[in-house]
């Protein structure tokens, strides 16, 4: 599949900044199953970029803006070309060992609730796999629609005892659940494209399957994450898989608004 992404995030300061500093991980990386075909980066005003790799393996772009600085505007805009894996990570760069990510966040954390599901859930047996797929068919049945939203912060915990979770709190919870079940298990950022519906970063699972490595699983929409998906960035928790994060020198509110197009192009090739 071809899949064109044009992400708009706007930032606007009720008094002007001194300066900003933001990390930005809004570049998606080539593997076996995802080459990026075109892909940009453009900013409204003069500022400093500095492509990097951070320590996760993912591709960030440091921005650097001096002041006086009273809006922002971070335009991505690419395409990329997908093929159907049944949700296996094939040819990432994956510098850390699968082991860390059983550590613990404090978005991640569990409670006796979440886990006895958890258990409840995958029940026993050997193969892995189909524990994992149990899992993330059972949280899409016990929370159905959960909607793309902005972060409110919650812990995995939190978010299974809420009656509306959004998909990125899905995600911690499958995240937590794993690991608690001693599951390395981790949080994805990127975008997904269907029809019929507004589109919103989203955000996904993966865990670790011994000889097959990392397998994604989506719990809001109850699947492995198919040629419609695609992966920017990873991390122990969303926070740390973030599209945009970082800091400001000023004084004064900050307001942001997003805007995503997530088309299916008509060639595939």
């Amino acid at each position: 599949m071809r899949i064109a992404v044009e992400h708009l995030t706007q930032y606007r300061f009720s008094e002007p900044q001194s300066r900003l500093v933001q990390m930005l991980r809004l570049t998606p990386s080539d593997t076996i199953d995802q080459t990026v075909l075109s892909w940009r980066i453009d900013i409204d005003c003069d500022v400093r970029l500095r492509d990097t790799v951070d320590g996760f393996g993912n591709k960030v772009t440091m921005l650097y803006a001096e002041g006086p600085i009273a809006d922002i505007a971070i335009v991505v805009a690419g395409q990329v070309l997908t093929t159907e894996s049944n949700g296996v990570v094939r040819g990432s760069h994956e510098p850390l060992p699968e082991g860390l990510f059983l550590r613990e966040t404090p978005r991640t954390a569990s409670d006796e609730a979440l886990t006895a599901f958890a258990r409840d859930t995958f029940g026993s047996g050997r193969d892995t796999l189909d524990r994992l797929h149990r899992w993330n068919a059972a949280l899409a049945a016990r929370f159905p629609g959960a909607p793309d939203l902005p972060d409110a912060g919650l812990s995995a915990a939190q978010a299974f005892a809420a009656p509306t979770p959004s998909s990125r709190d899905l995600a911690h919870i499958y995240i937590a659940g794993a690991r608690a079940l001693a599951l390395p298990a981790r949080y994805v950022s990127g975008y997904r494209q269907h029809n019929g519906g507004e589109s919103a970063p989203h955000g996904w699972a993966e865990a670790w399957v011994d000889r097959l490595g990392w397998v994604g699983f989506d719990p809001s929409a109850g699947i492995s994450p198919d040629e419609s998906y695609v992966r920017v960035a990873i991390g122990l928790d969303a926070p740390g898989a973030a599209s945009i994060a970082g800091s400001r020198l000023g004084q004064g509110r900050e307001e942001m608004a997003v805007d995503l197009h997530v088309d299916r192009l008509g060639g595939d090739a």
